[in-house]
């Protein structure tokens, strides 16, 4: 019995050791290669943003609330989180062409008057030179503001390692039922 457990501890041993040793000849890169010098260009976008919360088919729809804000009659009370599959059109006729779409979330993030919200989105286009391509934001955006900013903080396609801001403006704002359209601006540094 004491031989057995002197060959147990053996063993146990030799396999700590095996691997160890296999785990030090793992690497978690391939090669580093020198940078390519690539252009950067710079794009500007122009299109409108539906955002309906009304209606049968509404573009964005709540999916959480706080538990806080029961009775608040914003139709964007603090604390609320919206999925989002809103249409991005040419123009702020809701017969514009559509050009792609902003697929995400929403957060309202304003204990105030003012209507705050953190987003991510994720602007798809699915028409044009960049078809298959997208535009990534992660920024505030204080909706109340009639012109305001938000950051650009990646992209996909033919934006991809994108980085820039788009200039908001509402074009119109239904208070009592949130739903909005939005012109944006863009501008889009890319490679």
């Amino acid at each position: 019995m004491k031989r057995n457990m002197e060959i147990t501890k053996i063993a146990m041993g030799v396999l700590v050791l095996l691997l160890s040793a296999v785990s030090a000849r793992s690497e978690y890169y391939s090669k580093t290669v020198p940078r390519v010098q690539l252009k950067e260009k710079v794009t500007n976008l122009h299109f409108f943003l539906f955002d309906i919360l009304s209606g049968k088919k509404p573009s964005a729809v709540e999916v959480a609330r706080s538990n806080i804000t029961i009775g608040d009659q914003s139709a964007t009370p603090f604390g609320s989180v919206y999925a989002v599959d809103d249409p991005l059109r040419e123009g702020p006729d809701p017969e514009s062409k559509v050009i792609g779409n902003a697929r995400g979330l929403y957060v309202s993030a304003s204990q105030g008057a003012d209507l705050c919200l953190a987003m991510y989105i994720d602007y798809g286009f699915t028409t044009g030179p960049f078809n298959g391509s997208s535009l990534s934001v992660f920024s505030r955006n204080p909706v109340t503001e009639r012109r305001r900013e938000v950051a650009i903080v990646g992209g996909r396609g033919k934006f991809r390692m994108a980085r820039g801001f788009a200039k908001l403006k509402t074009h119109y704002l239904n208070v009592s039922n949130g739903d909005a359209i939005i012109e944006y601006n863009v501008t889009v540094f890319h490679y």
